[in-house]
């Protein structure tokens, strides 16, 4: 079942972010923690939330999620999606839970008439890049993504 998560789903939806974060490498990166996702996921009655959740549950427990936000394309005019992380736990994978929830975002996607849906995916990772071209995701081998974190971050913004 893929429904949307609740402020009940922000520890299994952490745990998750911790086991994506060993996959990529990136544990030194994560500095989640449930405060700052029940902030930030649902916020003061929801008006402040930064992202949106998606969770794909099982039995009555959480083995996935796809988390995303508002984006905008001014060349379409029109708002769109930007999937952060799509994640299913190792176990519960090849049961079409990963398709159901990009499903769930297309269908979302439509009923708010956003013009896009986009994603990152890490170069090495070939099983999420072949999942994501079998549906017709095209990769935009013509763009670099950047980032502006950190130290340089902090260091503009007291200019």
């Amino acid at each position: 079942m893929i429904r949307a998560a609740t402020e009940q789903d922000v520890p299994a939806i952490l745990a998750m972010i911790h086991e994506l974060a060993e996959y990529e490498h990136l544990t030194h990166a994560c500095v989640a923690t449930e405060d700052l996702l029940r902030q930030n996921l649902f916020g003061t009655g929801g008006a402040d939330r930064a992202a949106e959740v998606l969770v794909a549950e099982i039995d009555g427990q959480v083995v996935g999620y796809a988390l995303w936000f508002k984006t905008f394309s001014t060349f379409l005019a029109r708002p769109g999606i930007f999937l952060e992380d799509l994640y299913v736990k190792p176990a519960f994978r090849k049961r079409g839970l990963g398709k159901a929830m990009l499903l769930e975002l297309v269908r979302i996607a439509a009923e708010r008439r956003y013009g896009r849906i986009e994603w990152s995916v890490l170069d090495w990772n070939a099983p999420s890049i072949a999942f994501y071209k079998s549906l017709g995701a095209v990769p935009l081998d013509d763009w670099t993504m950047m980032r502006l974190n950190g130290e340089a971050l902090a260091r503009l913004g007291t200019r």
